[in-house]
């Protein structure tokens, strides 16, 4: 099947933002995701490495930012 992989990764991004939670002083969520999805999002910046035990994944700077803007022009 053939899809536009970048709005995806938009789209997911931005639902992430609805399971943000601080833990640790990051701004994490859950990373229920496809796997290539994640990838694709810390080759980007987004997020850090989500190969890790934890079952959520940290946002850098510029992936909150995204996750926000992501958000309001999807779902707003």
């Amino acid at each position: 099947m053939d899809y536009d992989q970048e709005k995806v990764d938009e789209v997911a991004l931005a639902l992430m933002y609805l399971t943000l939670h601080e833990d640790y002083g990051a701004e994490r969520a859950w990373k229920s995701y496809d796997w290539d999805i994640l990838d694709r999002m810390h080759a980007k910046g987004w997020i850090e490495n989500p190969k890790r035990k934890a079952k959520s994944v940290v946002f850098t700077e510029e992936g909150l930012t995204k996750a926000k803007e992501f958000f309001a022009k999807y779902f707003e």
